[in-house]
């Protein structure tokens, strides 16, 4: 049997850097904080052949002094926490004091610095265990870390090293990671010579452009809620900008990127009412936690935590998150929303039925206004607000209907195209939710109840679900063993096609069971119900009722949306239709 032995302090080293550096984006993150922590306002990236030849950091930080920068290569050496009660409350980055000592211990690293005063920089040099003496070097302030050759005298790790390209891929995303948490700092990336990123410093919003994208810049809203010491701010996309990946996904927790579980599902959560399952959000947000209520103290690699209070850093996130995307009224920012709608009298031009020459559809459906407003068509139309040509609705006025699926709109940015379809399926859904959360969804007793063959599982489905039935307001019976009869529907669902409504209903109920569709699949029901009940392509509307849709979906939360994710409207400003005709040309 062998005999226990101290292993050399090299050896502790190279283990220690496969948990701390586990290929060069992990170097370069470590090395982007440490210049953070230093106070950094500027910081250069400089990388060859994807960071495995060559990542060298330089910042303008505070720097280090002369005497401490063997120390600063030495493993457990730090300045950021002296006691175990600062590490329970660290604000900083780094506190384990490993990172420059594990890569040193599988590169050679050249770590220059100049502190402010001082007449002229100094250096030391590492290559595994052997770290040089304090030499003078040139350096105009801050502090600069040249590795190179990573992995040189640990092959085996080498070989598990992607091709430049990816190992490259890996360092620019955590780059971008570094920048989004500071947008106030201003950083450079280089890569074999060429200039790849350089960011000024500058607001969040224009960071996120930078980095993601104008499209995600332009569409994105902006949450920012408090609560009980915790706050929730940055930017989410609109459920129509979702991805096919996760890839523009980015969570901080005082200002450290964290891969969480607990925060994911509560994102997930709060868009799965407008989103479809498919689909990825994007988002850059941050989560600021007394640090006391965070520990950051979980992996070498510092991107998982954990929270004392998990339950309520769950649920702020989520309810954060669900008001956002519930106040986002015909794309206004979220403080517009409150902003209610007067109840007045309609304009002159939309009272009186004029738009000009263009042919609009009159025929009114028979229960368009009972299904929006219990109202039957020949009551008085919703009062529209009396803007003077002010202060609009955001979704503005109908001008008229196009090929029976859109309605044409002018407000103050230019023309506004809803579908009326997916609009109207959001506004049933939002009602059909609200009166399933009350257990009020009133039944509409059928004058004629209808009859149809069913399959014998559907007979049975009635048969043993009667209750969950009633309780989303439908009065189902079997006629016979191979056929039932409809005799009320759900209020808001009395203009649908009565059948194929039944049979999606006890589809659903049939596939997945009571409890779950009136627990887990409850919304994936209410959209099912909303779907057939929601205004169908071709059915002409008057202005009146137009107007009528576009005052409800400003009303409704989510409305920006239907129950798939796809948008209900889209804005065209007079800019864009100026370019478009070459006006100003």
């Amino acid at each position: 049997m062998a005999s226990i032995r101290v292993l050399s302090e090299l050896l502790v080293s190279q283990i220690a850097a496969g948990e701390v550096v586990e290929r060069p984006a992990s170097a370069l993150k470590e090395l982007l904080e440490n210049s953070l922590d230093a106070g950094a306002q500027a910081i250069t990236v400089q990388l060859a052949g994807g960071g495995t030849k060559l990542i060298k950091v330089a910042d303008d930080g505070g720097g280090i002094a002369r005497d401490e920068l063997r120390l600063a290569l030495a493993r457990h050496a730090t300045s950021k926490i002296e006691s175990l009660e600062e590490l329970e409350r660290v604000a900083s980055l780094g506190f384990r004091g490993e990172a420059l000592a594990s890569i040193a211990a599988v590169a050679h690293v050249t770590l220059t610095s100049r502190r402010g005063g001082e007449q002229h920089a100094w250096a030391v040099s590492a290559s595994g265990p052997d770290v040089s003496r304090a030499g003078p070097a040139a350096l105009a302030g801050g502090t600069s870390v040249e590795v190179r050759d990573l992995y040189f005298n640990t092959p085996a790790r080498r070989k598990f090293l992607k091709s430049e390209a990816t190992e490259y891929a890996h360092c620019q995303e955590a780059f971008r990671r570094i920048a989004l948490s500071r947008p106030e700092v201003a950083f450079a990336l280089e890569h074999n010579g060429r200039v790849q990123e350089n960011l000024k410093p500058g607001s969040l919003r224009s960071r996120i452009g930078a980095l993601l994208g104008e499209e995600f810049h332009d569409a994105a809203l902006a949450p920012d809620e408090s609560s009980s010491g915790l706050r929730l701010s940055g930017a989410i996309g609109l459920p129509a900008h979702a991805r096919a990946s996760r890839e523009a996904q980015y969570f901080f927790v005082n200002g450290r990127f964290v891969r969480d579980k607990l925060a994911a599902h509560a994102i997930r959560q709060a868009y799965q009412d407008v989103l479809h399952h498919e689909r990825h959000p994007a988002y850059v947000l941050f989560l600021e936690v007394p640090p006391g209520q965070v520990d950051v103290n979980v992996h070498p690699a510092k991107t998982e935590v954990r929270f004392r209070d998990a339950r309520a850093v769950h649920q702020f996130i989520f309810h954060a998150l669900h008001r956002t995307l519930a106040q986002s009224v015909a794309g206004a920012a979220p403080a517009a929303r409150s902003e209610s709608v007067p109840a007045a009298a309609p304009p002159r031009a939309f009272a009186a039925g004029g738009t000009g020459n263009m042919a609009l559809g009159l025929a009114e459906p028979s229960a368009f206004y009972e299904t929006l407003f219990g109202r039957s068509s020949g009551a008085p139309a919703p009062a529209l607000p009396d803007t003077g040509g002010h202060d609009e609705a955001p979704l503005g006025f109908a001008l008229a209907q196009l090929s029976g699926v859109y309605v044409l709109a002018q407000n103050r940015h230019g023309l506004v195209i809803v579908d009326m379809h997916a609009a109207h399926e959001r506004i049933m859904y939002e009602k059909l939710k609200g009166a399933l959360e009350r257990q009020e969804i009133p039944m509409q007793p059928l004058l004629v109840p209808v009859t149809f063959p069913a399959e014998a599982l559907d007979v049975a489905t009635v048969e043993e679900h009667a209750e969950v039935l009633r309780a989303v307001g439908f009065e189902l019976a079997a006629a016979s063993p191979a056929s039932l009869v409809v005799r009320a529907v759900p209020a808001p669902l009395a203009d649908a096609d009565a059948r194929p409504l039944v049979s999606d209903v006890l589809r659903e109920i049939r596939e997945y069971g009571a409890s779950r569709v009136l627990t887990e699949r409850r919304n994936e029901l209410l959209g099912t119900m909303a779907c057939h009940a929601a205004v169908r392509a071709n059915r002409k509307l008057t202005l009146p009722e137009m107007n009528a849709l576009l005052r409800e979906m400003e009303e409704t939360e989510r409305s920006g949306q239907c129950n798939h994710g796809r948008p209900t409207w889209h804005q065209i400003t007079v800019a864009e239709l100026d370019k478009l005709f070459m006006r100003g040309r």
